[in-house]
């Protein structure tokens, strides 16, 4: 029998499956400049094993995926057939099924011919690509059917574990333990972050270690009779050494060869990274199955440390259209399923073991089915401006009902609209204890007479939602009765209430109208209304900096948290003296202009006021600052051009080469020393002009730089990315831009662009929510 499965058809981005480990990194690197361009430096990862595995396997598969790659190749004349062969990658092949995997899915019955059939055969190129296809032009009503044709070329596995060497051991009471491949991977798994946070969690140990002799248990234990009760006995650190070295090793790795390998992992991958949808040639968004590993989850998760699976083909569900070739699974493996489900937007699927759900390869962000849902979830909020006064009318005249069922609805109407909460659910007792409106116990709100309410409980993602607000007097008195005795704490404040019952009052107002649509909606109008008081003027620093304080106010509203990065105070100290430096170089410029020409100082006295306010003492600390970076950027070059001309069998660099450049810094040293003595620059441009122009442009870049660092604080502790990506219509950023003539790049990463490309195009200056 076929378990047909309901589609998840969230549009949230904090929804979206997850994906291999380096495709997120890669998107983290994609949007560090999201906010004003500037950096962000974020908490360190830590890789599993596999991942290193993964990277120096790259090399070998070269060749075998050189026939896979013609699979996408685009033809010249945009319109022939073009035929490739199988793609037969080394490391998509699992390792032999021993370990226990997640509970199969059905199958349905098809042919060897289809199992064996090669998927590229029926891969055509089409004229139309997916850039080309403006589909928020064309009207679709039919919400049903999602596509016509579908193709793609399956998903790639993660690698095959590699034991370690014969050396390298975990250690049980002093013993060295010869472990099985598959417990051995795990064990690796926990050594990899022996360091970490994660492993001195007393959960995650439980976790991990139940789990580990679970899988020790199922590989015939031990080979060398060592029994293992107790965690407390084993030793990782040899194990963990191990890992540290190939990290250094693979960090040891010259530019070019960097380079190397990350073209041919490209080239393994990119039969993968596209499909055909309706013949149009469209962008997949992950093709990775994620690979097996220790759960870490956020907040305080019941399950953190809790051993992720590996996934094999027999677990994972493909979906095509029915004339589509079947791609060739890993061989010694079949796929789980082969589907062709046209009602939902999912290449295929697979049981993950930790919450027993399940996880899809989708479509990109910039696909056009993912553009559809976007564009219908905004437009949806945008639809509520029409019925919010009605429902605000309804809610405050139900705070007073006498049927209680009523007044619950009201207030957490109340609390959805003004505070943003979102609508709750319950949780079972091995999730971890996240709440919303409708779950809200007891000890989550605090009351302080006479209109004073004290929210304090972990919302999504297990981030603390804590807020002290006022609240209309009716509301008070409403929570005042929810909270009366026999109530206590771990009682439901709303005990008559859920979100089904929430949603389906809701949806008396307006059709799809759920308490997520409140959240976009309230993002949006507050946006609006913060970009309404922006005025026009200024450089565009200024404005991305107003742009980014109102993107900020959503954010607070959202409760879109973060932590502070542990690199952030090093990233502040480093702005800090850039600028410095920068108006070190100012003075030294003015101070040229006042040995060339003295009547410029009588002219204009201000403008050379700040010429005294630099001491011997900061200037000596700059000095020696520049001086040290402009050695250490020599050393660099030095190494990064030899190690260019190795690669290239070229003779290296003479040491004399690197003498030479260090001789030239040297006489700046001494210039440095002699000005700081005798107070006087040593001039290099006598044109008086000319100089005042260099002044001009240091001082917009000392502005510029002091605008990045201001907004680079205040958003140390809010993330932007998230409320700006999913909860904010994007045509009010791009009015904003086209309004008020700033680079749509300074507010939408590369790939946020090409998401949002449908408003990018639909929306002018005038446009409002």
């Amino acid at each position: 029998m076929t378990v047909k499965l309901k589609e998840d058809t969230s549009s949230d981005e904090e929804d979206a499956p997850l994906s291999a480990a380096f495709q997120r990194n890669k998107r983290k690197i994609e949007d560090s400049d999201e906010e004003n361009g500037s950096s962000k430096i974020k908490d360190e990862d830590i890789e599993s094993a596999d991942s290193d595995a993964a990277l120096s396997k790259v090399a070998n598969s070269r060749k075998t995926v050189k026939k896979a790659k013609k699979t996408m190749q685009k033809s010249d004349g945009g319109s022939s057939s073009v035929k490739a062969k199988k793609p037969r990658a080394k490391k998509a092949t699992p390792p032999a099924k021993t370990t226990k995997s997640p509970k199969k899915i059905p199958k349905r019955e098809h042919s060897v011919e289809q199992q064996n059939a090669d998927p590229e055969d029926s891969i055509k190129e089409t004229s139309e690509s997916a850039d080309e296809f403006k589909w928020w032009e064309k009207e679709n009503d039919d919400e049903t059917v999602k596509w016509t044709t579908l193709k793609h070329n399956g998903v790639i596995f993660p690698p095959t574990y590699e034991p370690l060497p014969s050396h390298v051991r975990l250690y049980y009471a002093g013993k060295p333990v010869d472990l099985p491949p598959q417990a051995e991977e795990v064990v690796g798994f926990f050594a990899a972050l022996l360091e970490s946070d994660h492993a001195k969690n007393p959960v995650f140990q439980k976790n991990f270690f139940e789990d580990f002799l679970e899988v020790l248990k199922e590989s015939g234990g031990t080979r060398n009779g060592v029994e293992i009760k107790e965690f407390e006995l084993c030793d990782f650190s040899k194990i963990f050494d191990y890992y540290q070295l190939q990290k250094e090793q693979k960090k040891q790795l010259s530019s070019q060869e960097k380079k190397k390998l990350k073209e041919e992992k490209e080239e393994l991958e990119e039969p993968y990274k596209y499909c055909f949808l309706d013949e149009r040639k469209e962008q997949v968004g992950n093709f990775r199955i994620e690979p097996p590993g220790l759960f870490r989850g956020r907040g305080a998760h019941p399950k953190t440390g809790k051993l992720k699976r590996r996934v094999y083909p027999e677990d994972v569900v493909l979906n095509l259209d029915k004339d589509a070739e079947i791609p060739k699974a890993p061989e010694g493996h079949n796929w789980g399923e082969i589907r062709h489900d046209n009602t939902v937007q999912w290449l295929a699927m697979w049981r993950e073991n930790i919450s027993n759900s399940f996880k899809y390869v989708r479509f990109a962000a910039n696909s056009s089915l993912k553009g559809m849902s976007d564009f219908k979830k905004f437009e949806k909020a945008r639809q509520l401006k029409d019925y919010i006064e009605a429902v605000r009318r309804d809610y405050t005249k139900n705070l007073k009902s006498k049927v209680m069922l009523e007044r619950q609805i009201a207030v957490a109407c109340y609390f959805i609209d003004v505070f943003a909460l979102r609508a709750g659910g319950e949780k079972a007792d091995d999730e971890a204890d996240t709440v919303g409106c409708c779950s809200l116990r007891y000890e989550h709100v605090t009351l302080k007479p006479p209109t004073t309410v004290i929210f304090d409980f972990l919302g999504k993602d297990s981030i603390r939602f804590y807020q002290e607000v006022e609240v209309e007097k009716q509301v008070f008195k409403n929570l005042t009765l929810f909270k009366k005795p026999p109530k206590k704490p771990g009682h439901d404040l709303f005990d008559r209430l859920d979100p089904s019952l929430l949603n389906k009052h809701l949806q008396n107002y307006m059709p799809g109208l759920t308490a997520k649509v409140f959240r976009t909606y309230n993002a949006s109008k507050t946006m609006q209304d913060q970009l309404d008081l922006i005025p026009n003027e200024g450089t565009v620093a200024e404005k991305l900096l107003k742009y980014n304080a109102a993107n900020r106010t959503v954010a607070i509203l959202c409760n879109h948290q973060r932590t502070v990065t542990k690199g952030h105070a090093a990233s502040v100290e480093k702005a800090t003296a850039r600028i410095e430096e920068m108006e070190w170089q100012k003075v030294r410029l003015k101070k040229s202009i006042m040995q060339l020409d003295k009547s410029e100082v009588k002219k204009n006295p201000k403008y050379f006021a700040e010429v005294n306010d630099l001491v011997k003492e900061q200037e000596a600390a700059i000095h020696k600052r520049v001086i040290e970076k402009e050695r250490e950027k020599f050393v660099k070059k030095f190494a990064r051009d030899n190690e260019k001309r190795k690669f290239d069998n070229e003779e290296p660099l003479p040491e004399s080469q690197l003498q030479e450049w260090m001789q030239k810094v040297d006489e700046t040293e001494k210039a440095y020393a002699e000005e700081l003595k005798t107070g006087k620059v040593q001039i290099t441009n006598s044109d008086v002009e000319k100089l005042k122009s260099q002044v001009e442009k240091l001082e917009q870049r000392i502005e510029n730089y002091t605008t990045q660092l201001k907004d680079k604080e205040d958003n140390s502790q809010v993330s932007l990315g998230t409320s700006k990506i999913n909860y904010i219509d994007p045509r009010l950023s791009v009015v904003f831009c086209k309004k008020y003539g700033v680079p749509l790049e300074k507010v939408f990463t590369k790939s946020l662009r090409d998401k949002f490309k449908w408003a990018v195009e639909s929306a002018d200056e005038n446009w409002r929510f």
